[in-house]
């Protein structure tokens, strides 16, 4: 094989893979997800469930697409911007819709919002300054306790919801612990 018709080693790969394909869905099932979950006021046992179906499988195709990004060098630049961007659209989604059927007080909503966008114009602004912000365990650990108290909320179990409760206080402490921590390590690493 001569050089001309070798392919480049570090080559970047295509935007048009499976694991953008997935962030795409994720994105174009929030409306979906919102359309079901404020049928009848969010208070039709049905409709809930379909919600929760369907936030479950967008939930399940975040650790997908980022497995397989990983695992098959598929990571692009569109992935590394399109991804955080559907994570926040589902799950700003989600807290606003359970917002509106009156299931979620605001101030919750609020704080998260708050912390993920705060955080997400200081990451974009320590990345113009040449400092990658990488997610952190405990940034993960948050995606995972919102997600689970999300879940929690739309399924229509009235036993669930001091469960409900008590895991979105949890998701929302360690929301804004998290947050605080991002700007604590970055202020050490700047010194």
């Amino acid at each position: 094989m001569t050089d001309q018709t070798r392919p480049a080693a570090d080559a970047a790969p295509s935007n048009w893979n499976l694991p953008n394909a997935l962030t795409v869905l994720r994105i174009l099932g929030v409306p979906v997800f919102l359309w079901l979950l404020l049928q009848e006021g969010g208070e039709d046992a049905g409709w809930r469930w379909s919600a929760f179906g369907v936030f479950a499988l967008l939930m399940t195709t975040d650790k997908i697409d980022g497995d397989l990004a990983r695992s098959r060098n598929l990571v692009t630049d569109f992935g590394k911007i399109a991804d955080p961007i559907a994570d926040k659209a589902l799950m700003i989604g989600a807290l606003v819709g359970l917002n509106i059927i009156e299931l979620l007080p605001w101030w919750i909503t609020a704080i998260i919002v708050v912390r993920e966008l705060g955080i997400t114009l200081w990451r974009v602004v320590q990345l113009r300054r040449g400092h990658v912000v990488p997610a952190s365990k405990g940034g993960k650990l948050k995606t995972v306790a919102q997600s689970l108290a999300v879940a929690l909320f739309l399924m229509p179990l009235a036993w669930l919801f001091w469960p409900a409760w008590i895991v979105m206080i949890i998701a929302v402490a360690i929301t804004v612990v998290t947050g605080i921590q991002y700007i604590v390590d970055s202020r050490k690493a700047a010194a």
